[in-house]
């Protein structure tokens, strides 16, 4: 005890003198400035090597304080075998597999439009009518002509089947009623092709065509959507152009809706765009009510899978002399010590990484481990 004291009463008197002398160098105002600085970068080694001897004094004589003045507080945490993905990201628009614009078989003037924007619609039913009424009225007279060619020719067939009459006038009236068959037909066909009716199912998403316009083959009418069969086009860069795969698994967020779906690649394209060096997919998308053409969407493919891998942060391993190194939490001499180790990383997906070299088990530092050496004491 008289020995700790009287080190620490030459630390005092240490300082003290260095202090005295400090202070006289700053009162002396013709002292030269270099010389002061030189005198008392020799003070300060002087002090720093007292200090130094003291504290190899200090910790000779009670070891067990200088090994708990060097031990480091961390935290760990106990690896343990995960699943680790390894995927690519991107970002698509989500398309629907049925949009398509109605145009109408015909020209002419649109008559009436029979739906509205947003109306549920089922193929095959009329969205417009155009002028017919010539055709109409075409198809009246000769509806009228039709009949009395029926009569005529049945009158002509029941004479020639009792062998009365001539072969020639049954022929005729036989040629005439088909003739006008075929005429009817084909002004009905006319008539039909004046109604522009739905080729889908699904939602009217807009109405171009307008009463009193005109329109012709080509002209767009209508728009009709079916949401019920809904993908996602997304480019995807050419260095993954051998991992990507129809059939891939595939995780979709839609940030508008706060939601994430589960789903399948079903188209992989062959051709790799030359100025923007990607391939296009598409992505099936589930039935949601909420999922709308064109939203946008994030893709995560997943191309690979571990199963039993070992996964820690990334923010945890160091270079440290071209070498990726974690540290875990050893005992040693029945002490816990810090255990320098090198390992591999085989991917690097969402701030995780997965790597070699780690085993089940290992308590990897996750808190405290900047500034640790292998063999350092450490406290959990």
């Amino acid at each position: 005890m008289s020995r700790r004291l009287n080190i620490y009463t030459r630390i005092a008197v240490a300082l003290t003198i260095a202090g005295f002398v400090a202070a006289c160098s700053a009162t002396t105002a013709d002292d030269d400035k270099k010389g002061r600085l030189a005198k008392l970068k020799d003070q300060q080694a002087a002090i720093t090597k007292e200090i130094q001897k003291l504290e190899e004094e200090i910790a000779a004589e009670n070891p067990d304080s200088a090994v708990v003045a060097r031990t480091k507080d961390v935290e760990v945490v106990e690896l343990k075998p995960q699943r680790f993905d390894h995927y690519v990201q991107t970002q698509g628009y989500i398309e629907s597999k049925k949009n398509v614009v109605v145009s109408s078989e015909s020209a002419g003037a649109i008559t009436q439009v029979l739906v509205t924007e947003g109306q549920q619609v089922v193929k095959g039913q009329t969205l417009a009518q155009i002028d017919n009424l010539v055709i109409v009225r075409n198809i009246e007279s000769m509806e009228a002509q039709l009949e009395l060619a029926v009569s005529v020719y049945e009158r002509q067939k029941n004479l020639w089947d009792q062998k009365i009459g001539t072969e020639v006038q049954f022929l005729q009236a036989k040629t005439n009623k088909e003739s006008l068959e075929k005429q009817l037909a084909s002004l009905r066909e006319q008539n039909a092709k004046t109604r522009i009716k739905a080729p889908i199912g699904g939602t009217v998403d807009a109405v171009i065509a307008r009463v009193g316009e005109n329109t012709a083959p080509g002209m767009p009418a209508f728009s009709i959507v079916n949401t019920s069969e809904l993908k996602i086009q997304a480019p995807i860069s050419e260095a993954y152009v051998t991992d990507i795969k129809k059939g891939n698994k595939a995780i979709v967020k839609v940030s508008e809706l706060n939601k994430e779906f589960e789903a399948e690649v079903t188209f992989v394209g062959k051709t790799i765009d030359r100025l923007s060096r990607t391939f296009n997919v598409e992505v099936a998308l589930p039935q949601d009510e909420n999922l709308r053409p064109n939203m946008t969407a994030t893709v995560r493919i997943i191309f690979e899978s571990s199963p039993d891998a070992i996964v820690v942060p990334v923010n945890l391993i160091q270079d440290i002399n071209d070498e990726k190194v974690v540290y875990i939490a050893v005992e040693k001499d029945g002490k816990l010590v810090a255990s320098r180790k090198v390992v591999t990383v085989n991917g690097v997906y969402g701030y995780k990484a997965e790597v070699k070299g780690l085993n089940p088990g290992d308590k990897i530092v996750t808190v405290g481990y900047l500034g640790l050496n292998d063999g350092d004491p450490i406290k959990i």
